[in-house]
């Protein structure tokens, strides 16, 4: 036989056909010219596509997968042999909807063993993403996401503090995001249509600073030539938001004091008080109380600006929460037209979750814009990580990692099983697993009777 004769899809028998229609998994074949040799009942539903103008085209005209320009699934199950299963993209229908899917994938061969096509079986996950929407709304304010129980006392106590308009002192870390804190609160709060000033008080030396809280007017120095409101005047009706307030120099604090006490300020040159009714809030990586004992923040002004504390942990004190933001920063970096990224591998999250963030939530959406930049597949793998998160050396202990992987597990768990109202066959429907795989998890994660 002549080796580079065209090989035939073989038939398929009616028992094959029957069982491949009666499934809820769309099911297509493809031969080795990439052209659609079977499409079954499912794949016409969730595609919109019909059978008869499926067969004969090739699949990445059928079949518009984010996967097929990049890293198709089944061309690499094709190349290698080696299937795929369970891999998450999404399609373009018949309409132009965008329809969430996850794709398994084998080779085809004939009686002899040869390789003639591939096979590629897809489940649509509308369902499951709405779900997966819902459940992240109820761990969402404004901008705010966790489902991490460190942060669950200033979820509780943020709609209250955000109404009330007083005064609010943020502290943390760098980085663990205590301008999208402030921001949240702006914005579920009854000044969300006013607007929303930023100040950062340890970027500018104090005579620019002063200049931009308090505004000047013309002729105030050399170069005023007209009037500049300040950030003050330009926040009324809305919040300012004062970063990094452990900076601010002594003679800085004394100013700001007057406008906290007062609610009056005077710009630079002029001779008019001007006031303010901007909510403040200020937030610090600073101890102030060390500061005020150490003398060099005042005391007033620490105790004007301590009405409402809020505190944000550290990223490693809320490991639930790294699977949340990796996927909201990878649903960011898309929409921003970088490579269409699906996720991440176990492993990189085996890596996410053993590392300590001394960089916290910035330094997490800079590792994924890294990768986003460097990965040429639609997977960010352990290779795409900078040094610092895959050290060389000997493995490391794994206890700290396991114990982290099992709260993130838990976590799910405990809002499948509580969206269920309890009931654990239905929560063991929506995961996608056995009963007795859920009752088995239950127990050995301490959640079970």
């Amino acid at each position: 036989m002549d080796k580079n004769k065209k090989r035939s899809q073989p038939a398929m028998s009616p028992f094959a056909e029957a069982i491949l229609e009666s499934i809820s998994d769309g099911v297509f074949t493809v031969d080795k010219e990439w052209n659609v040799t079977s499409f079954n009942r499912a794949a016409e539903e969730i595609t919109g596509i019909l059978r008869e103008e499926a067969i004969g085209r090739r699949c990445s005209d059928v079949f518009r997968s984010s996967m097929c320009e990049t890293d198709c699934a089944l061309k690499r199950t094709i190349e290698t042999g080696r299937p795929v299963v369970n891999r998450s993209c999404y399609i373009i229908d018949g309409e132009g909807e965008r329809i969430p899917i996850s794709v398994s994938t084998a080779v085809l061969k004939d009686e002899e063993g040869h390789i003639i096509g591939g096979a590629e079986t897809f489940r649509d996950l509308t369902e499951v993403e709405q779900l997966r929407q819902e459940l992240d709304e109820r761990h969402r304010i404004g901008e705010l996401i966790s489902r991490s129980p460190s942060m669950k006392p200033l979820f509780e106590m943020l709609p209250a503090v955000a109404e009330s308009g007083g005064t609010v002192l943020i502290t943390g870390e760098s980085g663990t995001g205590k301008e999208v804190l402030a921001r949240t609160m702006h914005q579920i709060s009854p000044r969300k249509e006013g607007p929303f000033i930023t100040v950062n008080c340890g970027a500018l030396p104090d005579n620019l600073l002063e200049s931009e809280l308090f505004g000047y007017k013309a002729g105030a120095f050399t170069g005023a030539v007209k009037d500049k409101p300040g950030r003050f005047h330009l926040a009324r009706g809305g919040t300012i938001f004062l970063d990094e307030i452990g900076e601010l120099s002594p003679t800085m604090q004394v100013k700001l004091l007057r406008v906290l006490q007062d609610k009056t300020f005077e710009p630079l040159g002029g001779t008019q008080t001007e006031k303010s009714d901007a909510r403040v809030i200020a937030a610090t990586n600073r101890d102030l109380e060390e500061e005020v004992k150490a003398g060099r923040f005042r005391e007033d002004l620490f105790y004007r600006i301590n009405v409402i504390r809020l505190h944000l942990p550290p990223l490693r004190e809320r490991q639930e929460d790294i699977p949340l933001l990796t996927e909201q920063f990878i649903r960011l970096f898309n929409s921003r037209g970088k490579n269409p990224i699906q996720g991440v591998s176990p492993e990189v999250y085996q890596a996410f979750l053993s590392y300590g963030w001394p960089g916290n939530i910035r330094e997490l959406e800079n590792v994924i814009e890294r990768a986003f930049i460097l990965c040429r597949s639609s997977v960010i793998t352990p290779d795409l990580l900078p040094p610092e998160l895959a050290p060389p050396g000997p493995p490391r202990d794994t206890s700290s990692l396991q114990k982290a992987s099992e709260r993130v597990e838990a976590s799910l768990l405990r809002d499948v099983l509580e969206r269920n109202g309890g009931d654990k066959v239905k929560a063991a429907r929506e995961l996608g697993i056995h009963k007795s795989t859920l009752y088995r998890k239950l127990k050995r994660l301490g959640l079970g009777n």
